[in-house]
């Protein structure tokens, strides 16, 4: 900076900052420094900046803390709420696929009884048909024997004999009317009766109708709730291995290839394409979920195998993360706290090296399913030992300051596929699924 620039901020600053004199007296002489208001502001400044880095440290440090306290009940709370749900909604869901299927057995049984019904009516309407044509002959008859009765009476000359058997003759046809008539009145009641239990029968199966569709409705909407519940859940799960590099659908294989026994006969399952095409609908989509719901536990499965949880559970500090630095790579971060913290492996693995590396310290490696592998350094004890195989949150060593280090601290690296990334990859998507 020029000298000509200078004098010309100070210039500019005198209103505010006016030049200052500190005066340092010994016993033979007294000198003096001239602060000048450029010299000032920069003081001011550096203070300023001073005091800003501390603000943000510490609510770095307290937001730390009480997020570390929280999330592992936080994630416990949360998925014993979802399974009860999930529970919930299957369990109405069986019971309004039950009444479901009551419902249509009832109304099979209403249809084939207003089937039958309606049978007995034609055959009633047949036989009437058939006692009205008898009727018209008899009738008919009758009307001629009355015309020859007629005949017989003007002829004076008939016999005694004759007019007796014609007499007769007319007693019978009465008889037969008579008979006729009952049966004509016999069958019409009897088509009377089976016609109100046709209407009846009509009506309870019409009921019925409105009782199955109001259940199927019913079922239909329990059905879409777990869908959506379901789809909404597997969402955060797909998320959790897109934000750490790997493909969801590669993962999903290689559980499925690892979790593929089967038992019992070799039966393809069948299902019945008869019945209301509403109930059809449903069972689909019923099929649909349980696919969802595979895919969600498989996802679970993959995510139980992936090192999401913390190494450091106790109050610290990150004091350095993944990057270049000074020069060289630095393949993991830093999370400095006291000597003997205790360290928990994230994720369920076989301790695949637990001793003394060069710059490391006191080193342990752990193998875990799916291409990964974290590595714990710096430690001043190992509680494991090599081909152990550890559960996610078991204690695995204490923090410490072995090896190349400046003071006590965990350096946590995580490798997929033989290659370092970013640890804080999968400390931040362990909150998209806890």
């Amino acid at each position: 900076m020029s000298k000509r620039l200078i004098t010309s901020l100070n210039s500019s600053l005198e209103r505010w900052l006016p030049e200052k004199r500190l005066f340092l007296r010994s016993d033979d002489a007294t000198r003096f420094l001239r602060l000048r208001p450029v010299t000032q502001l920069m003081g001011l400044g550096s203070g300023a900046l001073i005091l800003g880095w501390t603000l943000v440290a510490s609510s770095i440090l307290v937001i730390d803390a009480v997020s570390s306290g929280s999330s592992d009940e936080q994630m416990g709370r949360t998925q014993a709420a979802f399974e009860e749900r999930l529970e919930q909604l299957s369990a109405e869901r069986d019971a309004r696929a039950t009444e479901a299927v009551a419902a249509q057995n009832r109304f099979a049984v209403a249809l084939e009884q207003v089937s039958e019904m309606q049978s007995q009516l034609l055959e009633s309407e047949e036989k009437r048909r058939e006692l009205e044509t008898g009727l018209k002959v008899v009738q008919s008859n009758l009307r001629n024997a009355i015309s020859e009765r007629n005949d017989a009476k003007e002829q004076v000359q008939v016999a005694n004999g004759d007019e007796a058997d014609g007499q007769e003759r007319t007693g019978e046809i009465s008889v037969a009317l008579d008979i006729l008539s009952g049966e004509l009145r016999n069958t019409a009641d009897a088509r009377s009766e089976a016609q109100r239990q046709a209407e009846e029968a009509q009506l309870a199966a019409e009921e019925l109708r409105v009782e199955r569709d109001q259940i199927v409705a019913r079922n239909d909407e329990i059905l879409n709730q777990l869908e959506d519940a379901v789809s909404i859940s597997v969402q955060p799960l797909d998320k959790v291995f897109r934000s750490v590099g790997m493909d969801p659908e590669d993962v999903l294989n290689t559980i499925r290839k690892g979790y593929s026994g089967q038992g019992g006969p070799l039966n393809p399952i069948s299902y019945s394409t008869s019945g209301d095409a509403s109930l059809s609908k449903g069972e689909t989509k019923a099929k649909q979920i349980v696919v969802t719901l595979d895919e969600m536990n498989t996802y679970r499965i993959a995510i139980e195998k992936l090192p999401l949880a913390m190494p450091v559970k106790s109050s610290f500090r990150y004091t350095s993360g993944f990057g270049r630095r000074w020069g060289r790579m630095h393949e993991g971060v830093d999370m400095a706290g006291p000597t003997g913290t205790p360290v928990y492996a994230t994720g369920d693995g076989v301790i695949s090296f637990a001793g003394r590396q060069s710059g490391y310290g006191n080193l342990i490696k752990v193998t875990h399913e799916l291409g990964t592998e974290t590595r714990y350094a710096h430690l001043s004890r190992i509680r494991v030992k090599q081909g152990q195989r550890v559960s996610q949150g078991e204690l695995i060593g204490d923090m410490g300051n072995t090896g190349r280090s400046t003071g006590p601290h965990l350096h946590y690296e995580v490798h997929m596929n033989g290659r370092a990334v970013d640890p804080m990859r999968f400390i931040k998507a362990a909150s998209n699924v806890f």
